[in-house]
């Protein structure tokens, strides 16, 4: 009898975690929909809502890294300065990985279909939950 007891225990505990995956990787996949939609908004602004803004947040891009909530911005201001520039943007997300229950990493690539010439190239993103909130607290992006 114990050890039925003990395996419904495990169950429970199981179905637990697997719900809080579930739930986690919901609101990361919610956080890249709304960095889409802003985007192709021409809204820059709420697109950086998804980073963590602090000043220890890093982007690795071209031109190598940068350190800063807003350096970050200056850079994607810098680099896509109107709508033209930003074209349209969309992801596709390849794996989603649980590192811990406040970590996740992000493999993807991003498309940007633009007048003045198409881009395309992979991600990688570490997630983290902060104040209850999935942000991007490392981007590489190639």
């Amino acid at each position: 009898m114990k050890f039925l007891h003990l395996l419904l225990i495990l169950s429970s505990l199981i179905s637990a975690c697997s719900d809080s995956n579930t739930t986690a990787e919901s609101a990361i996949f919610a956080a890249m929909q709304k960095q889409e939609t802003a985007w192709n908004a021409g809204d820059i602004h709420t697109f950086m809502e998804t980073y963590w803004h602090h000043d220890s947040l890093l982007f690795v891009g071209g031109v190598g890294p940068v350190y800063g909530w807003q350096n970050t911005l200056d850079r994607y201001l810098k680099t896509y300065p109107d709508t033209v520039a930003m074209g349209k943007l969309k992801f596709n997300i390849i794996q989603v990985n649980r590192l811990s229950s406040n970590h996740y990493f992000v493999l993807g690539n991003w498309q940007l279909t633009r007048a003045i010439g198409n881009a395309s190239g992979h991600f990688t993103l570490l997630f983290e939950k902060i104040d209850n909130k999935w942000l991007i607290v490392a981007d590489h992006s190639s």
